[in-house]
């Protein structure tokens, strides 16, 4: 995949994706303090922790993650990882989260990412893509996937809990990978 790539959102709006550099920390981190602690808490890693923070980045530096960021003007405004596993049984299933900053939703850069990630997944000769969402809270996200042809693979009631302590359904979503765009 080349980068960097322009992209125009919704009302003219530029963007520019590229990969995670090991010189972004400091706009990562500026990019995760805007991000609303309510949204931060369904995430598996605590981003504001320097340390969980120092491992992803060495893990992205040792090829278990593939990062991408969404800049406008120099300033991160979202961000896509998808996660491999080198061994086992399900290494041949990458797992993705996207994070866009709420005055960029609703704009479709989370769909430019989105194809970004599975272009990087086919890449990768991964066969599935998986993305764990929770009902109520990232509807939004659930139904965006599914124009990619992702489909409902489990849902987990009551699995997760929000920031207030109550339970909410995960939503196990999976799309099944071709090596090429074409053979869809």
């Amino acid at each position: 995949m080349r980068y960097p790539k322009e992209c125009v959102l919704k009302e003219c709006v530029e963007a520019v994706i590229r990969p995670l550099e090991p010189g972004d920390r400091p706009l990562l981190d500026a990019f995760y303090s805007r991000i609303p602690e309510s949204d931060r808490w369904f995430m598996n890693y605590d981003v504001m922790d320097t340390a969980v923070m120092d491992t992803w980045f060495d893990a992205v530096e040792k090829g278990s993650i593939c990062s991408i960021l969404a800049l406008c003007n120099e300033t991160v405004v979202g961000q896509g990882s998808l996660y491999l596993r080198g061994f086992g049984a399900t290494r041949h299933v990458g797992r993705f989260r996207i994070v866009v900053l709420p005055e960029y939703r609703q704009m479709r850069l989370g769909t430019w990412l989105l194809l970004d990630l599975i272009q990087l997944a086919m890449d990768q000769g991964l066969e599935m893509l998986r993305a764990d969402l929770v009902a109520g809270v990232e509807d939004g996200a659930i139904e965006a996937v599914k124009k990619f042809d992702f489909f409902k693979f489990a849902e987990l009631k009551e699995y997760m809990m929000d920031i207030q302590g109550n339970r909410q359904d995960m939503v196990i979503m999976v799309k099944r990978l071709h090596k090429e765009w074409s053979d869809f």
